[in-house]
């Protein structure tokens, strides 16, 4: 089920993201062409997957929420613009396919980032069947996800604990905003959005806090033990870089029991949904298992 679902869906998130992209003409052609880059370059469409499962499991259909998915995943592309910036990771490869500077140059690259992020709250005003004041409230999540208390001030931890080994707590302060706030934003929309009620919507919240805590630490796994043409980028870059992991910090095998221990207390979150709620059970384990 989880497979099919999710197919289905990224399908749905790249028709509807095409749409979104090339609505009008544009002032510049590079801009667009290197929005679309990076934009189009596939990826797991993760965030949008989320939000929408998040909706099913309230009981609406997520697939009518797929305009403010594609806004979140535009926010995320903007970020992976600019983490591999030369001042930033600097990394070359993404997805499998250069990085963005490496095509248009960091100038350019900065300015696609920058449309993208904007464009994000202007695909997320265009949400239709949900009342403004959903849409707003929507728009706060997603604002303060993306800004300097969500992924730009992890950004910034990161940027600052290079070279530096870092406490655990910083470590998590860092990834709640680089890596957690997003995918809670993500969550807590398509909740929102399908009229969640008070009980729900801390629930579904408890799951992402921990859903990103797994996914986390997974991805420091994978740095150390992934295969770079499965993952689409370099392997072993926090260790050249000299960045603080769950794997560095403590170790392989402990970091790998605190996956598991996220990942029981998300599906434990969800005790309270029924089979509505199987699609995000089955994703919090399967990111834990991942090659990728």
């Amino acid at each position: 089920m989880l497979k099919e679902l999710w197919e289905a869906r990224k399908r749905l998130v790249e028709r509807q993201l095409k749409q979104e992209l090339c609505d009008g003409a544009p002032l510049d052609q590079t801009l667009e062409e290197a929005m679309a880059y990076s934009l189009l370059a596939g990826g797991k469409r993760l965030r949008p997957i989320l939000l929408m499962a998040a909706a099913d499991a309230v009981g609406a259909d997520g697939t009518k929420f797929v305009t403010t998915g594609c806004a979140i995943e535009m926010i995320h592309t903007y970020s992976l613009i600019h983490d591999d910036l030369p001042a930033m990771d600097d990394d070359d490869y993404r997805r499998g396919k250069l990085t963005n500077h490496k095509v248009y140059g960091a100038g350019m690259a900065t300015l696609a980032g920058d449309a993208l992020l904007t464009l994000a709250f202007e695909v997320m005003l265009r949400q239709q069947g949900v009342s403004d004041a959903v849409r707003l409230s929507v728009v706060r999540e997603m604002s303060q996800a993306a800004g300097m208390d969500g992924m730009v001030g992890g950004q910034a931890i990161d940027l600052e604990s290079e070279g530096k080994s870092i406490p655990l707590e910083r470590l998590r302060q860092m990834h709640l905003g680089k890596t957690g706030a997003l995918f809670r934003a993500a969550i807590r929309s398509g909740a929102l959005l399908a009229g969640a009620k008070e009980e729900q919507l801390a629930a579904l919240t408890q799951y992402a806090d921990s859903f990103g805590l797994a996914f986390q630490i997974t991805d420091d796994i994978l740095d150390v033990t992934g295969d770079e043409a499965a993952i689409g980028k370099p392997v072993g870059s926090d260790e050249r870089n000299h960045k603080s992991t769950y794997v560095t910090l403590f170790s392989l095998e402990r970091a790998q029991q605190m996956a598991d221990e996220a990942v029981e207390r998300a599906v434990a979150a969800l005790a309270t949904f029924g089979g509505e709620a199987e699609f995000l059970r089955e994703l919090v384990r399967f990111l834990r298992d991942r090659k990728q």
